[in-house]
């Protein structure tokens, strides 16, 4: 039996697919690739290029493949872009979901743990913000994640499935051992826009806002490393394995750290000079979002091993210094 990736060539999907190969799952990955990299997928996947907004697509995979489980990571992402096309991600993101949903039905796959944000809770009134924090998403990307969230647990009731959603925070780092990492085509994460502008790939990195009420007046995050949160689906996957209900869990490091603080860490991790300026602030932009994930470290068992600022940035320069075009241009070797 098999585990089937949606979205397995993207970022965080493709270090989900290489846990799961190291830990000796049959794996399958589908992604229609217009965000994700074929060369990111581990090669003893099974790879089947497509977009599950197809049903007839999707059946094919399923009647080809014997699924047992679904991690579901297919979905655009992009905060601003969603503001500006928020029906894109609706079509994308919900009735990408819708249609997977039913062909989960059609072919009687009961377990699936979906990959959420910290978006649905829009702009916390209280920190670390707890699993049953209100939900108030500020964006329609965070919109769209909260109603596959509900469609979700509407689906789990009426099927007698089972779910895990995972509201992650600020997803960074690489493999450690720079085989896969970050590459985005229009690239708007704070670490790999630092790290490509000491590589030289930018000429400045700014810092959107100095004046919020923190420590050090800039925006304070939670940082997880994308191999600590890879552990996490798989002990979600585990938990539903083992009988676990239909659950809803934050992931982060639960520790907040500034956009100085990430800054200066990268300069002393890569050595080299790169040039901060100061914008103004962007609309919607919290002064801070930290995660309690208590809850998943006391159902889930986990217990994240790598989310030090200072570990998520040296393994993400390992990734950047030797694919410093990405995943098209590199003449790294992959896996």
């Amino acid at each position: 039996m098999a585990i089937l990736v949606t979205g397995g060539a993207g970022y965080i999907g493709s270090h989900i697919v290489d846990l799961l190969i190291r830990k000796g799952y049959e794996t399958v990955v589908v992604d229609h690739l217009a965000a994700g990299h074929r060369q990111a997928v581990h090669p003893k996947a099974a790879f089947y290029e497509g977009d599950i907004r197809s049903q007839d697509f999707l059946n094919s995979v399923f009647c080809s493949e014997r699924i047992e489980a679904v991690f579901h990571f297919a979905a655009s992402s992009l905060v601003g872009a969603s503001m500006k096309n928020p029906l894109n991600y609706y079509d994308n993101n919900v009735l990408g979901s819708l249609s997977l949903l039913k062909v989960l039905d059609a072919h009687k796959v009961k377990q699936l743990v979906f990959s959420s944000t910290a978006a649905v809770y829009g702009e916390a009134k209280s920190q670390p913000i707890r699993e049953d924090a209100p939900l108030e998403p500020a964006s329609p990307y965070g919109e769209t994640k909260l109603a596959i969230e509900r469609m979700l647990h509407w689906w789990a009731q009426a099927s007698g499935a089972r779910f895990v959603s995972l509201r992650y925070f600020n997803a960074a780092g690489a493999k450690a051992s720079g085989e896969i990492g970050e590459d985005h085509q229009n690239e708007t994460h704070l670490i790999p826009i630092i790290l490509q502008a000491a590589l030289g790939k930018r000429k400045s990195v700014s810092i959107f806002g100095d004046d919020y009420p923190t420590k050090d007046g800039t925006c304070i995050r939670d940082y997880i490393h994308v191999e600590d949160l890879a552990e996490a689906h798989l002990l979600a996957l585990r938990y539903l394995e083992d009988g676990g209900e239909s659950n809803v869990f934050n992931l982060g490091g639960s520790k907040g750290i500034s956009v100085k603080e990430v800054i200066e860490t990268a300069a002393e991790v890569t050595n080299r000079y790169f040039k901060v300026t100061i914008a103004p602030r962007r609309s919607g932009d919290p002064a801070e979002l930290v995660a309690s994930s208590e809850k998943a470290r006391s159902l889930l068992k986990w217990k994240p091993q790598k989310t030090s600022i200072r570990q998520i940035v040296e393994d993400a320069w390992s990734w950047h210094r030797s694919h410093p075009d990405g995943y098209h241009k590199s003449k790294a070797s992959l896996l």
